[in-house]
């Protein structure tokens, strides 16, 4: 790349680092790339690391030695996160997203890239230290926002299946208890999907008692794999006990009256501690 002036250089560098989350990017690679000394690199970006910290976009860590560099952490704030999360509460909110049987329209929200983009980064944020190799979900729903969340941790998806698709090749299938209706269902994950031993975070739209990720959960033994988080983005606060005891929601619906149409929504346990 041909040499730039400081200026477009701390452009260029801003967005190959946001686009580059949790991986590790040594300084000769910057070096290399705008044809500059490490000291001038190091300058710039002690510049964004700076400005990250300042704005809350997230932390820019440093790595000293022969095989160290630099690593971009994205991170919000709880501060904004709450504000955020208060304005989508709001929204669902409205009366005519009650339908029949209690559930709650939520389609038009997680079909918005602006709010998938923000969850997935609060999300990305709640479990950055965690030690994570894959996000997991189950479709179809929650799909976006597993993509969103592994986006900002830099990480694969794994897809559990309804049922066994012929082009998943051999699988792994359970039954498990939906813990809404009571009924026996199927998931289903592809043995070439995730790697045994495989760290995992569980990522799902809308938990009512919990059955679904408790499937997922008892999916994942099969693979000896080991459950470092759980996110979800609605939790139901009508039921008295959940069959996951650890998990992080972001919002948390507390009342349904289908007589009245009255639906109050408030933010989940992520917000219960400060920041």
């Amino acid at each position: 790349m041909k040499k730039m002036k400081r200026s477009a250089r701390l452009v260029e560098m801003t967005q190959y680092l946001l686009f580059r989350p949790h991986t590790l990017i040594p300084l000769t690679t910057f070096a290399d790339r705008y044809n500059s000394a490490k000291s001038s690199i190091s300058e710039d970006l002690a510049i964004i690391k700076e400005v990250f910290e300042e704005e809350r976009l997230g932390e820019l860590l440093t790595l000293a030695g022969a095989a160290g560099g630099v690593k971009f952490i994205p991170k919000v704030s709880k501060a904004y996160s709450l504000q955020f999360i208060q304005g989508i509460c709001r929204q669902l909110e409205q009366p005519e997203r009650i339908l029949p049987g209690g559930y709650m329209y939520m389609s038009d929200i997680m079909g918005q890239p602006l709010i998938l983009n923000e969850v997935g980064k609060m999300f990305a944020t709640a479990f950055a230290s965690k030690d994570i190799d894959v996000v997991m979900t189950v479709e179809t729903k929650g799909i976006p926002l597993a993509y969103a969340t592994a986006t900002f941790l830099n990480l694969p998806v794994v897809i559990v299946r309804r049922d066994n698709k012929v082009t998943e090749g051999s699988a792994v299938s359970i039954n498990y208890v939906s813990g809404s209706n009571k009924r026996i269902q199927t998931m289903s994950l592809s043995r070439r999907a995730l790697k045994e031993e495989s760290r995992v975070l569980i990522i799902d739209d809308f938990m009512r008692v919990g059955g679904t990720v408790h499937g997922m959960m008892d999916l994942l033994q099969e693979f000896k794999a080991t459950v470092k988080g759980v996110g979800v983005f609605v939790e139901s606060g009508e039921v008295e006990e959940h069959l996951v005891e650890e998990y992080v929601s972001l919002a948390k619906l507390s009342g349904v009256d289908p007589r009245t149409k009255h639906i109050t929504v408030e933010p989940g346990n992520y917000f219960s501690n400060g920041e």
